[in-house]
C-alpha cells in the first residue's frame, strides 16, 4: 500500500462520529469480567467494540484499520498500559488516537501515581473504575467530540520543530491566577491569563499575532466564575466549532467547585474538568496531557501533509521521468527513422543509379550487338569478294605476263588485295569480340573462359590503351570459372578502363589471375599515381568520382562492387607491387570458383 493509502486508511475511523457511524472502540482488558461489563456499558450506548486481552495483541489490532478510541487498563499482563501507550505515540500512523486509561485504584495517592504515570506516558484522558458509568462516558464522549472536531487540514504554517505550548487561562481571581499562570509557565509554556470579560476576545484572537496560530487550551477556573462560567464553556466551544472564519483549535479544561459535578462543564464542552482544590501537580499533569495530545495532532497533520507533499514531488518526478523517457523515445524514434530515410533514400539513388547504368549498357549491348550484325553481313560479302578478286587476280597475271605495264599493275592489285585482307580480317575480329561481348542472352552463370574474356576486354579498351599502355598477362588460374560472362566482361572493362584514364603518360597494366583455395583471384594492377588511403573507403560509393566534371559518372566501381557482391565475392583495393618498385593502384577480385562440369 502507498503511503497516502496508509494515510487515508488511518483516518478512515477518526471521522466516523461526525458522519454518522458508530464509533469504534478498541478496548483493552485482560479481565473476562469487567471486559464483559464495559462492552455491555458502551454497546448500550451505541458504540461498536472490539476487545483486546494483552497490550501485545491490541498492538497487533492497530496495525488494521484504526478504532476511533482505545480504552486501556493501566493494570495488563506482560506489557502494562504506560508502555502500550508509549508503543502507540512512537507510531506516526496512530500517534493522534484518543487513549482513555482506567485503573483500579480510587482517589488514594498510589491512584494520583498511577494516574500521573498513565497520563505522562501519553494517554489522552484518566478514569478510575470506581468513579463511575456516568463519568467514563463523560470522559469518552469529550474525547471522540474532540477526535471528530480534527478534519486533517494542515496548519497555514506548519512547523517542523518544537516548539512551546500556548495557554490561555481565565479567572477572575488575581492571586489565583497568578498561581496558575506560575505554575503552568513552570513546564515551558507560554501562557497569558485574563479575566472572564476578555476571554471570548483573547480566545478568538490568534496566540501569537505574528505567527497567527491559535491557543493550545484554554484553562477556566470555574469556581470563581459562578453561574457564567458555565455559560463562558458554550461560548468558547461554539467559538472554536464555529464554521465562519478560522476555526480555533484550543482544548478546555475546567476547575470546578468540590461540590460541583463534572457532568455540567462536560456538557458545557470542556474536554477535561478538575476540582478547584485539585493539587498543582494533578492540574499540570491534566493540561499537559490534553495540550500534548493537541501538539501531536498538529505534528501528525504536518507530517501528512510533509508526506503528501513529498508524494505529489515523486509523482512530478515521475511524470518528468516518464515526459524525458518519452521525449527521449521520440527523439530516438525520429533519429532512427532519419536513418531509415537517409539509409532508403541512399539506396534508392544507388539503385537508380544502377539501373540507369544497367539501362546504358542494355542499350549499349542492344546497339554494339545491331552494329555488328550489321558489320557483319556486308563484312561477309566483301570477304566472298575478295577471294574471288585474288584467285581472278591469279588468272589475269600469266596473261599479261609479255606487258610491263599490265604485269605491275597486276602486282599492284594483288598486293592491294592481300593488304584488304589483312584489314577485313581484324575488322571481322572485333565484330567477333563485340558479339561476344554483347551476348544478353548469356545472363546466367555458365562456364567462361576467363583468358579469353580478359583478351575480349583488352582489345575493346584499344582506343584507350593504345601504344602509350603495355598490358601483361600473368593467368595462372585455371581458364574456367562458371559466372556470368557479361557481368565479368564489365568488372574487368570497368577496373582496366579506370585504370588506362589514370596512368598519365606511358604506363604498365598487369592482369593476373591464380586459384587460392575456393577462391578465384583476379588482380588488376597499374602504374599510375594509386588510389590515396583518404578515399579508399569512398571509391565503391555511387557517383564519387576523382575525375574531373563531365569525364565519368562515378558508377564503374559502384557497378563492379555490386557485380562482385552478387557473385557472393568480394573486391578491394591497395598498392600495387612491382618488381621495380614502382607505385600505383591494385585491385584484388576474388569469387568463389566453382569446377567446370
Amino acid at each position: 500500500m502507498s503511503t497516502e493509502a496508509e494515510l487515508n486508511a488511518a483516518r478512515t475511523g477518526w471521522q466516523e462520529e461526525a458522519t454518522g457511524g458508530a464509533p469504534r472502540i478498541l478496548l483493552v482488558e485482560d479481565s473476562e469480567t469487567q471486559a464483559l461489563q464495559l462492552r455491555r456499558m458502551l454497546e448500550a450506548e451505541g458504540f461498536a467494540v472490539s476487545r483486546a486481552a494483552t497490550a501485545e495483541a491490541a498492538l497487533d489490532g492497530l496495525n488494521g484499520p484504526l478504532p476511533d478510541l482505545v480504552i486501556a487498563d493501566y493494570h495488563l499482563p506482560g506489557m502494562n498500559g504506560d508502555e502500550l501507550v508509549r508503543r502507540i505515540r512512537l507510531n506516526v500512523r496512530a500517534r493522534a488516537l484518543p487513549v482513555l486509561m482506567l485503573t483500579d485504584a480510587g482517589g488514594s495517592a498510589p491512584g494520583q501515581d498511577l494516574e500521573r504515570q498513565g497520563l505522562e506516558s501519553g494517554a489522552d484522558a484518566y478514569a478510575p473504575k470506581s468513579s463511575g458509568r456516568e463519568l467514563i462516558l463523560l470522559r469518552l464522549r469529550a474525547l471522540l467530540r474532540r477526535s471528530a472536531d480534527d478534519d486533517g487540514a494542515m496548519p497555514d504554517s506548519p512547523g517542523t520543530g518544537f516548539r512551546r505550548a500556548r495557554l490561555l487561562l481565565v479567572d477572575d481571581s488575581p492571586t489565583h491566577r497568578l498561581w496558575l499562570s506560575t505554575l503552568l509557565a513552570g513546564d515551558g509554556d507560554s501562557v497569558e491569563a485574563v479575566g472572564s470579560a476578555g476571554a471570548e476576545a483573547a480566545a478568538a484572537r490568534p496566540a501569537a499575532e505574528m505567527s497567527g496560530e491559535s491557543w493550545d487550551g484554554v484553562l477556566v477556573n470555574l469556581a470563581g466564575l459562578g453561574p457564567e462560567g458555565l455559560s463562558l464553556c458554550r461560548r468558547l466551544d461554539a467559538l472554536r466549532s464555529s464554521a465562519t472564519g478560522e476555526r480555533a483549535d484550543f482544548r478546555i479544561v475546567a476547575l470546578e467547585g468540590s461540590r460541583a459535578s463534572p457532568t455540567a462543564a462536560f456538557e458545557a464542552g470542556a474536554d477535561d474538568v478538575l476540582p478547584a482544590e485539585a493539587g498543582a501537580e494533578a492540574i499540570r499533569l491534566r493540561v499537559r496531557a490534553l495540550v500534548r495530545r493537541k501538539l501531536l495532532r498538529e505534528e501528525n497533520r504536518r507530517i501528512e501533509g510533509a508526506l503528501r507533499e513529498k508524494l505529489r514531488e515523486v509523482e512530478r518526478a515521475r511524470a518528468e521521468a516518464a515526459s524525458a523517457e518519452a521525449r527521449a523515445a521520440l527523439a530516438g524514434a525520429l533519429e532512427r527513422a532519419n536513418t531509415e530515410l537517409e539509409s532508403t533514400n541512399k539506396a534508392l539513388r544507388d539503385t537508380q543509379g544502377k539501373l540507369v547504368q544497367a539501362a546504358k549498357m542494355a542499350s549499349l549491348g542492344e546497339l554494339v550487338a545491331g552494329i555488328a550484325h550489321e558489320i557483319n553481313n556486308p563484312l561477309a560479302f566483301i570477304l566472298a569478294h575478295q577471294g574471288t578478286v585474288m584467285r581472278l587476280l591469279g588468272q589475269v597475271a600469266p596473261r599479261v605476263a609479255t606487258d610491263p605495264d599490265a604485269t605491275r599493275a597486276v602486282a599492284k592489285a594483288m598486293a592491294r588485295a592481300d593488304s584488304m585482307s589483312l584489314g577485313l580480317r581484324r575488322i571481322q575480329e572485333l565484330v567477333l569480340n563485340l558479339r561476344k561481348f554483347s551476348r544478353l542472352e548469356e545472363g546466367t552463370a555458365q562456364e567462361v573462359d576467363v583468358p579469353e574474356a580478359i583478351d575480349t576486354v583488352i582489345v575493346l579498351l584499344t582506343h584507350k590503351l593504345s601504344d602509350r599502355i603495355v598490358v601483361e598477362r600473368d593467368l595462372s588460374a585455371p581458364r574456367a570459372l562458371r559466372c556470368s560472362p557479361a557481368l565479368l566482361n564489365q568488372v574487368v572493362m570497368n577496373i582496366i578502363g579506370n585504370a588506362a584514364d589514370a596512368i598519365h603518360g606511358e604506363g604498365r597494366i598487369r592482369v593476373a589471375t591464380r586459384a587460392e583455395g575456393a577462391d578465384y583471384v583476379i588482380e588488376v594492377s597499374d602504374s599510375g599515381p594509386g588510389v590515396p588511403e583518404t578515399i579508399r573507403a569512398r571509391i565503391f560509393e555511387p557517383f564519387f568520382t576523382t575525375k574531373p566534371v563531365g569525364s565519368g559518372t562515378g558508377l564503374g566501381l559502384s557497378i563492379a562492387y555490386a557485380v562482385v557482391e552478387a557473385h557472393h565475392g568480394s573486391i578491394a583495393v591497395d598498392d600495387a607491387r612491382w618488381e621495380d618498385g614502382g607505385g600505383g593502384a591494385r585491385f584484388t577480385i576474388r569469387v568463389p570458383m566453382e569446377a567446370a562440369a
